[in-house]
C-alpha cells in the first residue's frame, strides 16, 4: 500500500502545477472572461501531445504509469524546474534522467525566452538533434511536426536518411545555400555529444544506425573533422505562400547542449511579409503528390 498522501500523488501534483501556469506563460492567447487562471486540461494535452482523456485519467488517478517520454513532455509543457521534473518522474515510478544522459528538458527560463519570441519560427532540439519543442510559427512555416512519429523527429535522421522512404522533418521542400557545411556541422555536433554523453543509449543507437545505413554520414564521421554551426540561409517552398527565404541561426543552451533553432527573414523584405503570412494562414496539411522532392 502506498504511503504517499493523496494530495501529493501524481495526479494531484499535475493538477496543482497545471493550475499555477498562466496561459500567457505558455504562449497561449488570454481570452477575456476566462475563469481558469491556469492551463485547462485541453491546453495541457495539446502542449504535451497527449489526449485530453489521458490527462483526465492521470489527474483522477486512473492512469498511474505514464511512459518516460510522456512525463518528459508534461514536464516541458508545465515548465518545471529540473528538481520538479525529477520529482514528477519519481511520482510516476520512473528513474529521473541522469546527468550523463541527454536531456529533453527545456528549462523554464529558456521557455520564457521562447514565448517572448512570439510567432518567430523556433524549435528546440536535444543534444542528439531530437526535436523536443516547437512553436506555432515553426509549424506554420515548415509544417506541423506533430504529424511525424516522435522517433523520427530527428534532424540527423532527416539529413542522413537510412532508407528511401524516410519521413522528412519539414513537410515542404527546403533548399539552402551551403548544405555541405550544414551536414558537416551536424556530424561534428553529434561527435561532441558522444564525448559529453558517452553512456547515452539513444545517441549511441542513432550513431550506429547512421553509420550503418548512410554512406555519406559514415564518410564524414570517419574523417573526425570538427565544424561549428553558423547562420545558414534557407528557402522554404510553402504550399500556400510560395518561396520564403529565411536565415537560420542555432543557439546552444549550456551543459545540456540544447539547440535552439530560429528562423528570421530580412526586415522589410517580401520574405518577411510572406513569413508573417504563413503564421496568419496557420498549418496546412500537404496534399498527396504536392511538391515532389
Amino acid at each position: 500500500m502506498s504511503t504517499t498522501p493523496p494530495s501529493a500523488g501524481l495526479g494531484a501534483t499535475i493538477r496543482a502545477w497545471r493550475d499555477r501556469l498562466p496561459p500567457s506563460a505558455a504562449g497561449l492567447p488570454v481570452v477575456r472572461g476566462r475563469r481558469a487562471t491556469g492551463l485547462r486540461r485541453e491546453e495541457l494535452a495539446d502542449l504535451a501531445g497527449v489526449s485530453v482523456d489521458y490527462i483526465v485519467r492521470l489527474e483522477q488517478g486512473r492512469a498511474t504509469t505514464p511512459s518516460a517520454s510522456v512525463v518528459a513532455s508534461l514536464a516541458r509543457s508545465l515548465q518545471l524546474s529540473t528538481i520538479e521534473r525529477d520529482h514528477l518522474f519519481r511520482l510516476a515510478r520512473l528513474v529521473p534522467p541522469a546527468d550523463e544522459m541527454i536531456s529533453d528538458h527545456v528549462p523554464p527560463g529558456v521557455q520564457r525566452v521562447l514565448v517572448r519570441l512570439g510567432d518567430v519560427p523556433v524549435a528546440v532540439f536535444a543534444a542528439d538533434w531530437q526535436m523536443v519543442w516547437w512553436n506555432r510559427g515553426w509549424a506554420a512555416l515548415l509544417g506541423d511536426p506533430s504529424e511525424i512519429p516522435p522517433p523520427l523527429r530527428n534532424f540527423a535522421r532527416d539529413r542522413f536518411p537510412v532508407n528511401d522512404d524516410h519521413t522528412y522533418l519539414a513537410l515542404w521542400p527546403v533548399t539552402e545555400t551551403d548544405p555541405d557545411t550544414t551536414d558537416l556541422a551536424l556530424v561534428s555536433d553529434l561527435r561532441r555529444a558522444t564525448a559529453r554523453f558517452p553512456q547515452d543509449r539513444r545517441l549511441a543507437a542513432l550513431i550506429a544506425d547512421l553509420n550503418a545505413g548512410n554512406a555519406r554520414f559514415a564518410e564524414q564521421w570517419a574523417t573526425g573533422e570538427v565544424a561549428a554551426n553558423r547562420e545558414v540561409r534557407k528557402t522554404v517552398r510553402h504550399p500556400s505562400v510560395g518561396p520564403v527565404t529565411v536565415d537560420c541561426d542555432v543557439l546552444t543552451d549550456g551543459d545540456s547542449e540544447l539547440k535552439i533553432v530560429i528562423m528570421t527573414a530580412v526586415p522589410g523584405s517580401d520574405d518577411e511579409t510572406n513569413l508573417q503570412l504563413t503564421t496568419v494562414l496557420g498549418t496546412h496539411p500537404p496534399r498527396q503528390g504536392e511538391f515532389p522532392r
